[in-house]
């Protein structure tokens, strides 16, 4: 380029995305690879289908979406969930292989988009294959292989290499009819039956005998070139993390192919007009909200809340041996409610496992804490505070969620008000922010999929505590760091002292008072209901054996049909039980409450609980929350999202379990166990989901895999995880509420595609909310910093729930479950759901 030359525009790429969980993946590989720029249209924009994406599309809306591709260079028809042959799979996709003449222009196809370009074509079908390849990597054999290419072979000197499928549908076009002497040659040429496809690749799969079929060698076609337009199609995902590099050269040529053509044909693009399609990039979460100017709200009393905070914080070392219940019972033993993240696994004497946290975090006076609450599908959020300076307020005002554009807005708007600066190597990781829960039904509408309404309750799905006292014990380091964030300007107080004297004194063993009694303190408050004492005994139900393999079975025939790869398919246990998180007597004089009637401290509460689970089954990412409505008890295993104040995050999805026995006792027999095609499939397909929504917000070229289907050893367990790591941009106002409002609900536990196998889960699974189950737990510090966990190994209530109506009895529930794939069975996967139900469990037939 000379001096004073302007550098020519981008080339420009139109994705139709079909609701795919790997689609962010495509785009970013396409940015990186051909220096493009990618807008997002989803095939059912409202633009083009107004009246829903069953209805006829009118001339006018055709003629938006030719002008729309005019645009650009070339179409990328993306992949998706179901057939080719329904117009709700494909929406606006259809249209492009129907272009008049003059409208033309280079596509593309990827899965669901090249069975389009087949399916589209005279002759071409699209039937079942006999087995789903989902999460499979084989070698893909290309026309290089065995004759000399043709025009317009994208394949032109590409080396072997192998690809990752994710399908149960294939692409016909004659090939069953071929005789097996006549295949190695007639294979690539176009079929007598689909005259306009010239096949460009296969995967040629063995096959053993059954489901009708003979065993023998299944013929499935990769990749096909239209004979007179400029169309093209692959089967396999060159997106994904396993797909070998020299894949990426198809796209290469595929792209040098598709400007050669609109050269060739004189055609341009229009730089002007009205576009149709998104970026490939979120919006963030502060770049939505109402321009500066334009206030949101008026200066209500929940903004003014602790507003520009100031640090103070003591440093003390770690009592030796002193457990973090003891800690949390020795510095707030009358808390009426809690929040501990635990690493209950971090001290070596706890756990032989080779995976602990560091950090456990304290939440403390919860009572004067803001807190935000939000029951999905509703129009405003609630704020509220109970108290302030030891004195009873008990604020609550609804925020009307319009203000924001949506919950997550509101949220970033009120933690950048009160952001800190912190300026060199943090020495604790959480300073004080939002602590709290998100539930799954909350990740549902994140991505689109209504509830149930009317809901027959009203209990938060977003319940996030402003915390400002926190004690933060680094376990590695043996310190506890005593936090308090107050407004600037306020005055001093005595809490960080009389909390640091506390400590000190679990320092002297002799002074140390007994935290294993039998009795326990801590009683907790429950709903004001009143109700008779229970004379119940602990009743547990679990899921039926034959309706839970039903259910698997299920599932798998949503998979066949291309509905889903992979379903994460989950039930519950309910355990009703007398009552035992009861509100003590408030002082001597006071008359007991009515419940302490049936003798409460004989039955342990979940507090007690959660001590006895912590120390059957370590976790690095163990909970306990006391929120009203909700309580919860967790050993979770699993983060689900992490950030830093720089804005990079890593994920880490947990696909592929074994439990620990006499014949897997080790990390290398579980090894052995879970390096097959099964269980490495069912971690690849949320590796690539979990990199599509990171990409979402990271944008192309700043997400790496690393540690992929690396096994890891827990107490009870073996676990096989990978570790997804992304890079925020740098401008526009990103932070790692961006990302955690773009990944829920947590990948592992929906399956992918997400929103379509999130659908079909609804439907399996009865309808039946998941509540805290498969939702996450964590906080989002005022650094900018987070930690969130999958809630799993887990059990929890709700104060309104009960038992039998008028009885004094809370009901428990616990979720377990597991991936559903093509290759699952019906044993092996109820085996599984019991074996993770099995550990919390437990803790009732010890306990109670």
């Amino acid at each position: 380029m000379q001096p004073g030359q302007q550098q020519p525009p981008r080339k420009r790429i139109l994705f139709l995305d079909a609701y795919d969980s790997f689609s962010n993946n495509i785009t970013s590989l396409l940015q990186t690879l051909l220096d493009v720029e990618v807008s997002v249209l989803h095939i059912d924009s409202p633009s083009l289908f107004p009246l829903g994406i069953d209805s006829t599309p009118d001339e006018e809306a055709k003629s938006r979406f030719v002008k729309e591709l005019a645009r650009y260079d070339a179409v990328v028809c993306g992949p998706g969930p179901g057939n080719p042959g329904n117009q709700r799979d494909v929406g606006v996709m259809r249209f492009i292989w129907e272009l008049e003449e003059g409208n033309v222009l280079p596509v593309l196809g990827i899965c669901l988009g090249f069975q389009s370009l087949v399916n589209s074509c005279q002759g071409g079908q699209v039937k079942r294959l006999r087995r789903g390849l989902h999460g499979m990597v084989r070698t893909i054999i290309h026309r290089m292989d065995s004759v000399a290419p043709v025009e317009g072979d994208i394949f032109a000197g590409v080396n072997g290499f192998k690809a990752t499928l994710y399908h149960s549908l294939c692409g016909h076009v004659g090939q069953e009819g071929i005789d097996q002497q006549e295949w190695e040659e007639a294979r690539w040429q176009p079929q007598d039956g689909c005259p306009e496809l010239l096949p460009l690749a296969w995967v040629e799969e063995q096959r053993e005998e059954g489901e009708g079929f003979e065993a023998g060698t299944e013929r499935i076609l990769m990749a096909v070139k239209h004979r007179t337009k400029p169309f093209w199609g692959v089967q396999y995902h060159p997106e994904s993390v396993c797909t070998e590099e020299e894949g990426n050269k198809i796209i290469v040529n595929w792209f040098k192919e598709a400007l050669g053509w609109n050269k060739k044909h004189k055609r341009t693009t229009l730089v002007d007009g009205h576009n149709l399609a998104e970026a490939a990039i979120k919006p963030s979460l502060l770049s939505q909200l109402t321009p500066s100017g334009e206030p949101r709200a008026s200066g209500q009393w929940w903004e003014k809340f602790e507003s520009d905070p100031v640090l103070r914080s003591v440093s003390v070392p770690l009592p030796r041996g002193i457990p973090v219940p003891d800690i949390v019972e020795a510095v707030d033993p009358d808390a009426s409610e809690r929040i501990i993240l635990d690493s209950a696994n971090a001290a070596p004497a706890k756990s032989s496992a080779d995976v602990r946290g560091r950090y456990s975090i304290i939440a403390a006076g919860l009572d004067e804490a803001l807190r935000l609450e939000y029951h999905a599908g509703d129009d405003y959020a609630t704020t509220k505070l109970k108290a302030v300076g030891g004195m009873s307020v008990n604020l609550s005002q609804q925020v009307p969620i319009a203000r924001y554009g949506n919950i997550w807005a509101l949220i970033a708007a009120f933690q950048d008000a009160r952001h800190i600066d912190v300026e060199g190597p943090e020495t604790t990781p959480f300073l004080g922010g939002f602590m709290g829960y998100v539930t799954y039904e909350q990740g549902l509408m994140d991505i689109g999929i209504n509830l149930d309404h009317p809901r027959p309750h009203h209990r938060p799905d977003i319940c996030l505590s402003w915390i400002t006292k926190s004690i933060v014990i680094d376990h590695l380091a043996g310190v506890v760091h005593v936090q308090h964030l107050r407004s600037s300007g306020s005055e001093e107080d005595t809490w960080l002292e009389k909390t640091t004297g506390k400590l000190l004194t679990l320092q002297n063993t002799q002074r140390r008072p007994s935290f294993n009694s039998k009795k326990d303190n801590t009683q907790l408050p429950q709903s004001p209901t009143k109700r008779r004492p229970s004379r119940s005994t602990t009743s547990i139900q679990t899921p039926l054996t034959k309706e839970y393999e039903d259910k698997v079975r299920l599932c798998q025939e949503h998979i066949a049909a291309g509905e889903s790869y992979e379903l994460c398919l989950t039930d519950q246990t309910t355990i009703t039980r007398p009552l035992s998180d009861v509100q003590p007597p408030l002082s001597p004089t006071q008359p007991k409450h009515p419940r302490l009637s049936s003798s409460p401290a004989t039955r342990p509460n979940s507090w007690s609980l959660f001590k006895h689970l912590r120390t059957r089954q370590p976790a690095p990412f163990a909970s306990y929350l006391r929120l009203h409505p909700a309580t919860l008890v967790s050993a979770s295993p699993e983060r689900f999202l992490t950030y830093d104040r720089q804005g990079k995050c890593s994920m880490r999805p947990m696909k592929g379990t074994v439990r620990k026995s006499d014949i897997c006792s080790t990390l290398s027999q579980a090894e052995n166990i879970l390096h097959v095609p099964k269980e490495e499939a069912e971690n690849l397909m949320i590796v690539d989901l979990v990199r599509h929504d990171l990409h979402s917000i990271c944008g192309a070229g700043n997400v790496t895999v690393r540690d992929l289907l690396k096994v890891e050893e827990y107490q009870s367990v073996f676990q096989m995880i990978t570790v997804v790591e992304g890079q925020l941009p740098r401008q526009g106002g990103y932070g790692g509420l961006d990302a955690l409002a773009g990944a829920l609900p947590p990948g592992s536990m929906t399956g992918a595609p997400k929103r379509r196998s999130c659908e079909i889960l609804r439907r399996v699974e009865g309808g039946r909310e998941r509540g805290l189950y498969s939702g996450v737990v964590g906080y989002h510090c005022v650094s900018g910093r987070g930690d969130w966990s999958v809630t799993i190994r887990s059990l929890f209530r709700w104060d309104d729930e009960v038992g039998r109506e008028g009885e004094e009895e809370e009901v428990w529930r616990i979720g377990a479950g597991g991936a559903v794939t093509i290759l699952s069975t019906e044993v092996g996967e109820r085996e599984e759901m019991f074996t993770k139900l099995a550990g919390p469990l437990r803790v009732f037939g010890e306990v109670c």
